[in-house]
């Protein structure tokens, strides 16, 4: 009897709550809020400094608990993210360059566009290495949202907007790797590189895959971590090693842990800032103004614009079902950055203040986007009979 009141109390409705599309969203979203109200409290020190906790593991390993979260649990994230860009490139969206080239040319726009907007306020000034925090778009929270407004939202629709957001996710990885890296240990990056090469020719010959794959995958991110190029970048190309055949059951195994546990513990201890004195003044700045004008003006600009010089040249088509006012509605929801920019902001700007008016800048460009986006398929866009 208590399971049974334990169960149709608690457990149906969680799991009713996991399957639901909007539910990475309202979570994210819930850790937000919730973060940002402890940190502003009488117990926000206590809170704060305990993401700040040493974790004395080893000299070649994270320092602290957050870092374990940025560097650790967030490889495991982009792992995800990396057998959903492989499996798109070998079955879907992805698969050929007629599906793929408009996806293509509007995650180009959407990225191009709001790092030129954020060069264009903050070229010359201290703020300059950020122009990557408004290229990324949250592909939890985009689909989330479109998915409280269905009706007005076609399949293909979504189908363009998924697509895109990974390749958007690509495009932010190289970022990372080519433009965050700090200075670069060769013997490291090598050993990393060996061990991917490996790992490429266990898949190559058709070896069983099993426990020793994952224990390199270990390894390569040992490498990759103390390589000077960030650890992440470890959980990506590990992902292209996985077998076709795998993709699916090792994707479904991990993606409510990291939906439901890795990706709300990072949205708690990265939007954990005390909202300084001035908040109004900080968000007029020549930092946020560009990171929110990137997100909320460039990502639709960039996207609609790029995919129509595609269609009007003949090289692109969009899918039946779709027009114009479907892809500005789609450019305004792709403004919510979320936790890719936030990630961005932490590799971008070395001092914790700059990081938090970065951090809140993406949250208020996000909210932003969200409205606009909500708004322009509410008001735009009729919904289907």
């Amino acid at each position: 009897m208590p399971f049974r009141f334990l169960k149709s109390v608690f457990i149906s409705p969680l799991l009713e709550f996991i399957h639901d599309s909007r539910a990475v969203g309202i979570s994210l979203l819930i850790c937000t809020v919730m973060s940002l109200v402890i940190s502003n409290t009488a117990a926000g020190e206590f809170y704060i400094n305990l993401w700040s906790t040493e974790v004395h593991a080893g000299e070649y390993l994270p320092h602290t608990v957050l870092h374990w979260i940025n560097d650790g649990l967030m490889a495991i994230f982009f792992f995800q993210v990396g057998m959903e860009i492989k499996r798109e490139m070998v079955s879907g969206e992805l698969a050929s360059i007629k599906q793929s080239i408009l996806p293509i040319a509007g995650a180009l726009g959407g990225m191009l566009v709001p790092a030129l907007i954020f060069t264009a306020f903050n070229n010359g000034t201290e703020f300059a290495n950020g122009w990557g925090v408004p290229m990324a778009t949250d592909i939890a929270f985009s689909l989330g949202i479109a998915s409280l407004i269905s009706g007005r939202v076609p399949l293909a629709l979504k189908i363009f907007l998924t697509a895109l957001a990974i390749i958007d996710d690509l495009g932010a990885i190289v970022a990372i790797a080519i433009f965050y890296t700090s200075t670069i240990k060769l013997i490291y990056l090598f050993s990393g590189m060996g061990i991917f090469v490996l790992l490429l020719l266990l898949t190559r010959f058709k070896v069983k895959f099993g426990f020793w794959n994952f224990l390199l995958g270990a390894a390569l991110w040992f490498c990759f971590f103390n390589s000077g190029v960030h650890a992440t970048i470890a959980g990506v190309l590990f992902a292209f090693t996985i077998p076709i055949k795998r993709l699916d059951a090792i994707e479904h195994a991990l993606h409510n842990y990291v939906n439901f546990l890795i990706i709300p513990i990072f949205a708690l201890a990265n939007t954990a800032i005390v909202i300084p004195l001035g908040f109004t003044e900080h968000m007029t700045n020549s930092l946020s103004i560009g990171i929110i004008a990137g997100l909320v003006i460039g990502k639709p600009l960039g996207i609609v614009l790029f995919c129509w010089l595609l269609v009007k040249l003949k090289i692109g088509q969009l899918a039946e079902g779709i027009n114009w006012k479907h892809m500005t509605g789609l450019g305004l929801l792709a403004g919510i950055g979320f936790t890719m920019s936030i990630f961005i902001s932490m590799l971008a700007f070395k001092d914790s203040f700059t990081q938090d008016i970065s951090k809140m800048a993406v949250m208020v460009a996000s909210v932003l986007a969200i409205i606009c986006g909500y708004a322009w398929f509410k008001f735009f866009i009729k919904e289907k009979q």
